[in-house]
């Protein structure tokens, strides 16, 4: 009977939306809370018991007897915690009640989580606070309240916060800056997002008999199959019937919970998938991506699959990124990186152009940060994935035009006094100049960004708060400048001048791929980091924490503590992977090759008695015996370089000791793992292969 219902009656079904606010809250209270949402006015602490009760109503009218406070803490994944609407009466009766109080705040046990010295162990009190910019929804007979998440000391312990406080920042800039060209009725600019996530979905059986994939999320051992990626016959095939089961549920439960699922199709690997939804505005867009690896993994497990969002589940393939579209639109809905039709929109668009080219060249390691992890390592460079080189492609005509501009091109007023800047081209230009680059980390597509660099696994809160606090930086100089100007058009020409010739470094429109590019970034001076502990210690520059902590996103304090916890987490992923590693290496790999050694000497035996040659097995036997042998004492070798990590104290030192020691003596061991699966007959292989996994669907 669901696949009848139209589209309209299912799509946000479960989310009290505006329509659902609209019908069921005083007009006084809902024009209060639509200021509060639209407007960023403060939130009316009067009206939270009225909301509180309608929302607790159309909750239970849907079937939920629970409400939690959801929050982002720096784990990585979304934590809640779950109180009944049940009230005791003297009587012995029930009701269900949920207060204002309740709606407003929740204090969840702050200890558990990652403060990175923020906070003693000891001191447990933490609190949520309603977001009531993102709507509250319910799945599985639970309200679900989106907050953000703070200490007692009122430090941020999560990944939302700095995304609302990076959005009202970047909104202010644009502000001034559209003033500045004359408009004066914009309200408010609001980061648009757009977050591509990719996926591999493999056989749940065969993902149990995998220890690497239930601890770590990725394969630590594995041959590569004899056919992979080359051909290119699975990108955008037809889709397998069992995934397409699937993907038509995790779009169902999506839609009904708001979330717009629109795109999806085989990616580039055998096995790996994506899934796009329509822009919505960054806050809600990363509570949405939050919910779609949730129900990728709940929904694949239904279907007897199972869901893998690391980096690179399988070495040699094709990693999973998520690509991230980022963009701004003011409160009319006018897209600012929309090239315009006339000279003076035109002008408003390289201005903020502009303003994103600067900010990435300027702080392209803190973008760096915002997605380093063990897993990324791991991918950037390799299989479709951009290099860890940061550089933006504008396609040719648009690099043309941005290179025009030190020489100030038309900088005049044209004959109905709007501002003309840069070549006679620029009022008709095309929104789609170029075909798409797909190994640059930093694109222009049309009229948005595209952050190709993020992994897949992580909370797209981090890259784009990042992104909305550096633009809001360089729009702010820009703003500062263009205020004190006696001449605004012909200050605007110099500073776009300015901008083409100091930051025209950043852009290339070529092969990322390419070793030459390597070398020409090399000589150009471009940020390029080998690893997650060159990158993160970035996080503490100078000029990082002054751009952050200007802005109001993050203090100097919350910095070092979100460093911290980026070690901590790297740390442990290393180590969870190399404790998973030796385990496997002795408990199941080494037992198999032993038991083929064995065969073969009892052949070897046979053939002796029987006296026939046995030269094929010999070699054979003199093969794996050499293999075991140093297997082995790389795996002691490992073992020792964990016991020596659990002796350092200091995070960084462990991470370096991590990316240094720990991850070369696990490749040394990988190596020797995967030659045994080219050795060891598959009737005594006892972990499924790659083959196994990538083809079985």
């Amino acid at each position: 009977m669901e696949n009848r219902l139209s589209l309209s009656d299912v799509f946000a079904s479960n989310v009290f939306c505006d329509a659902v606010m609209r019908e069921r809250l005083p007009k006084t209270v809902y024009r209060s809370l639509r200021a509060t949402i639209d407007e960023g006015h403060p939130l009316d602490e009067n009206i939270a018991e009225i909301v509180a009760n309608a929302m607790k109503d159309w909750a239970t009218d849907k079937g939920a007897t629970h409400f939690t406070h959801w929050f982002q803490p720096m784990t990585g994944i979304t934590a809640e915690k779950h109180d009944s609407f049940i009230s005791m009466l003297p009587d012995g009766r029930i009701i269900m009640e949920f207060s204002g109080k309740d709606l407003i705040k929740g204090e969840p046990d702050a200890s558990s989580f990652p403060s990175g010295g923020l906070r003693a162990t000891f001191e447990a009190r933490g609190y949520t606070a309603w977001d009531c910019t993102s709507p509250a929804f319910v799945k599985d007979n639970t309200l679900y309240i989106p907050t953000v998440f703070y200490s007692y000391t009122g430090q941020v312990l999560d990944k939302k916060t700095p995304l609302l406080r990076s959005m009202e920042a970047l909104s202010k800039q644009c502000l001034r800056v559209l003033r500045l060209f004359g408009d004066n009725e914009t309200r408010r600019v609001l980061t648009t997002v757009g977050a591509e996530q990719e996926y591999f979905l493999i056989d749940r059986q065969l993902f149990e008999r995998r220890r690497d994939l239930l601890f770590c999320g990725r394969t630590l051992f594995g041959a590569p199959p004899a056919k992979g990626q080359e051909i290119e016959g699975h990108y955008f095939g037809s889709i397998n019937s069992r995934v397409k089961a699937f993907m038509q549920e995790l779009d169902l439960e999506l839609w009904r919970l708001g979330v717009p699922a629109k795109t999806e199709h085989n990616e580039a690997a055998p096995a790996q998938h994506e899934l796009a939804p329509v822009f919505t505005t960054a806050n809600i867009s990363t509570d949405h991506n939050q919910l779609i690896m949730e129900l990728m993994k709940k929904t694949a497990k239904k279907h007897n699959l199972a869901c893998l969002l690391a980096e690179k589940p399988f070495a040699g393939v094709n990693g999973s990124g998520k690509h991230i579209n980022w963009s701004l639109t003011t409160d009319g809905g006018q897209n600012l990186l929309d090239p315009g039709t006339s000279p003076h929109e035109n002008a408003k668009f390289l201005t903020f152009l502009c303003a994103v080219i600067h900010a990435v060249d300027e702080y392209a390691d803190l973008l760096h940060v915002s997605i380093a992890s063990a897993g990324n390592d791991e991918r950037l460079g390799g299989g479709e994935a951009p290099p860890s080189i940061i550089s933006v492609s504008l396609g040719d005509h648009l690099t043309g035009l941005f290179m025009q501009l030190e020489s100030g091109g038309e900088n005049s007023l044209s004959q109905d006094g709007l501002l003309k800047v840069g070549v006679k081209s620029l009022p008709r230009l095309p929104r789609d100049t170029t075909d798409r680059n797909r190994t640059s980390p930093f694109a222009f597509t049309g009229n948005k960004f595209e952050f190709r660099m993020p992994g897949s696994s992580i909370s797209i809160s981090g890259p784009v708060f990042i992104m909305n606090t550096i633009v809001a930086e360089i729009l702010s100089r820009y703003a500062d400048r263009l205020e004190k100007a006696e001449d605004f058009e012909s200050e605007l020409s110099s500073l776009l001048a300015e901008v083409s010739r100091e930051r025209r470094r950043i852009i290339f429109n070529g092969n990322n791929y390419s070793s030459e590019w390597a070398a020409e970034a090399k000589e150009r001076g471009l940020c390029s980091f080998e690893s997650f502990v060159e990158s993160v210690p970035r996080f503490l520059e100078k000029k990082n924490i002054s751009a952050l902590s200007k802005h109001g996103v993050l203090s100097p304090a919350e910095i070092e503590s979100r460093c911290e916890i980026l070690f901590e987490n790297y740390v442990s992923a290393v180590c969870i992977e190399a404790l998973t590693m030796i385990s496997m290496s002795r408990t199941e790999l080494l037992p198999a090759a032993l038991r083929f050694k064995r065969e073969l000497s009892e052949g070897i035996a046979a053939s002796c008695a029987c006296g026939l040659p046995d030269a094929p097995e010999r070699v054979i036997f003199e093969s794996i015996s050499g293999i075991i042998s140093a297997f082995l004492e790389d795996i002691a070798l490992l073992e020792r370089g964990m016991r020596e990590l659990e002796a350092s104290e200091d995070s960084r030192a462990s991470a370096e000791r991590c990316r240094y020691g720990i991850i070369p003596a696990m490749r040394r061991v990988r190596a020797h793992g995967d030659a045994l699966e080219g050795i060891v007959p598959r009737s005594l292989w006892p972990i499924p292969t790659y083959e196994d996994m990538m083809f079985s669907l």
